[in-house]
């Protein structure tokens, strides 16, 4: 079996890790954090101390990392991953970034004979656990067709949307589409209550109304007083880089752009923001589950959670 490295094993990265295991391979694995170490190593994950050895003989390299700083910090330069591996292998770049970024680190790696996959993931820790996430991948074909297999662990669909660079520019859209969303079923909630309807209640019907939404259903699960701590740090980022790229793109934002910029988006989803403080969000009521979930079982799961 092909041999795979995993740089961020957290959040998502350890899900990712743990499904590649099961499914055969011996992920080696690599984090910043001594908690996020400790924790894969009492898995029984092999881990590796440096970049350089975590990916030395790794024909598959997942980068999973918070954001557009610490991704080139593990990718370029002496000390990032490209510089360590091995020609004919393929980087696998999971983190949300400006297209921009992974182009450039694309670019990079065509000086170490390596290839880069764009692969923006939607979804959860759970569509994870579960084999749903789905990937988005831009980047050759035959590079895509090379790490399908253990791609396939843990996501379904994956999806090829064209050059490096795409992967990314389909995830930011879809992520403003996701935050719109989320901020008008906040908004929803509120109108219920004005008009005398429980959160819990309404929320739990809307599920099976014309109304319903994997946005919908995120509210459900989190209720809509822990929206902003739960999705703030993931979601302001990645608002900010749609702003970004349809500003150099010269493109209008429209009605898409007068939701994000409304009271219920920027206070009740982004927290006027502030990224939220991680203890409050590990606090917060609930966890999403899988975003795949039949519509049965995201009532039962939100009328579970808000009525506990």
């Amino acid at each position: 079996m092909q041999n795979i490295a995993v740089i961020g094993a957290g959040r998502m990265g350890r899900p990712m890790a743990d499904r590649l295991t099961a499914a055969g391979y011996l992920p080696v694995v690599h984090a910043r954090r001594p908690q996020t170490q400790a924790a894969a190593e009492a898995a029984g994950l092999r881990w590796a101390e440096s970049i350089a050895e975590t990916v030395r003989d790794a024909d598959l390299v997942l980068t999973v990392v918070f954001g557009e700083a610490q991704l080139r910090s593990v990718t370029l330069g002496h000390d990032g991953a490209l510089a360590a591996m091995k020609p004919g292998s393929i980087l696998i770049q999971h983190t949300t970034c400006d297209p921009a970024v992974v182009t450039d680190i694309a670019q990079a790696a065509k000086g170490y004979g390596v290839d880069v996959l764009d692969a923006a993931v939607s979804g959860t820790p759970r569509d994870i656990a579960a084999g749903q996430l789905t990937v988005w991948a831009g980047g050759p074909e035959a590079a895509l067709d090379a790490a399908r297999a253990a791609l396939g662990s843990y996501a379904s669909p994956v999806l090829s949307v064209g050059p490096v660079g795409h992967g990314q520019r389909v995830k930011l859209v879809n992520n403003a589409l996701f935050v719109a969303q989320v901020g008008l079923a906040v908004e929803a909630v509120r109108i219920a209550a004005g008009v005398g309807l429980r959160e819990a209640d309404v929320l739990a019907a809307l599920q099976h109304g014309s109304g319903a939404s994997r946005a919908l259903s995120a509210v459900a699960w989190i209720g809509a007083d822990n929206v902003a701590p739960r999705l703030s740090e993931f979601m302001i980022k990645d608002v900010d880089a749609v702003r970004a790229i349809a500003a150099r793109a010269q493109v209008d934002l429209g009605l898409l752009g007068d939701v994000l910029d409304s009271a219920a988006v920027r206070e009740g989803v982004l927290n006027g923001g502030i990224a939220a403080d991680r203890d409050l969000a590990a606090r917060s009521r609930a966890e999403p589950g899988t975003i795949k979930s039949a519509p049965s079982e995201r009532l039962r799961e939100a009328l579970e959670i808000n009525r506990a």
